[in-house]
């Protein structure tokens, strides 16, 4: 097995896992990363940063396992724990409706460095913007969320359809501006995660099965468990984060990552492959 690959495999799930969490985009660093390392043809890359990506949802359902569980038990009755499954259902519904229209357009066009830089400065700045805003909170948990509320936030995620944008970024971001206090917005972009990333993983794996090969199983292994450990202290840390501090950290480093790849591209440091 070649040893090289495996380390980069390691370096490729350690990117996932702690960034598939943060409003900082991890299929934008993965792109990126994956650019810079040279690993994997774009195919196999493809189905390898699936299958990662589930891993650091696992990560999620770990965390939340008592929450999750409670929820699923008491979804048999009328009540919040119901409420929260519906409003997680509703919430799923707008992105996974237009990413099964135009993923595959999604891809061919934006699915490049440049595009993925512009997305980090952009939406750096508008993180900038949700947090100088007035910051009103009117839902103060996952709990008191309304449909309407769900759907909204659901619509947000839809801008993370364009690589560099962030899933959790979108949603978090887009809970702020809707009411939602931190932690309310935080923990409701991890639930969302769960049939988001796993309907993308399981629906791009199948259709992308015949580039999966035995040989590969080591390299796949290797990267799922350390993007799944990774992503499981990032999900802690993010949320004690969050009890003291704003996003705008994210946000400067979003525009600094951003303009260093445009710096790198347009001074030919770095040869990407835009």
């Amino acid at each position: 097995m070649d040893l090289l690959l495996l380390f980069k495999s390691v370096i490729m799930g350690l990117v996932e896992g702690l960034t598939e969490f943060l409003p900082i985009s991890s299929t934008g660093h993965l792109i990126l990363t994956g650019d810079l390392l040279n690993f994997l043809d774009k195919e196999k890359r493809d189905v390898y940063e699936i299958f990662i990506q589930f891993g650091a949802m696992l990560a999620v359902v770990w965390e939340y396992r008592s929450k999750i569980s409670q929820t699923l038990a008491g979804a048999k009755r009328p009540g919040r724990e119901r409420n929260l499954l519906i409003n997680v259902a509703i919430a799923f519904v707008p992105a996974a409706a237009l990413g099964f229209l135009f993923n595959k357009m999604i891809k061919a066009s934006l699915f490049h460095p440049v595009p993925v830089a512009l997305a980090f400065i952009i939406g750096g700045f508008v993180i900038l913007w949700a947090e100088k805003r007035q910051h009103t909170v009117t839902v103060e948990t996952v709990d008191d969320l309304s449909l309407m509320d769900a759907f909204k936030v659901g619509l947000a995620q839809c801008f993370a359809l364009i690589p560099g944008t962030s899933r959790s970024g979108a949603t978090i971001i887009g809970g702020l501006f809707l009411g939602l206090s931190r932690k309310a917005a935080t923990e409701f972009s991890f639930f969302l995660a769960i049939p988001t990333l796993s309907a993308a993983s399981l629906y791009s794996l199948w259709k992308m099965r015949h580039a999966l090969v035995a040989d590969d199983i080591g390299i796949f292994a290797v990267g799922f468990l350390a993007s799944m450990i990774s992503a499981f202290f990032a999900v802690r840390a993010l949320l004690k984060f969050i009890s003291t501090h704003t996003f705008i950290p994210f946000a400067w480093y979003r525009i600094a990552f951003g303009l260093l790849v445009l710096l790198t591209a347009w001074s030919g440091a770095v040869t990407w492959a835009v």
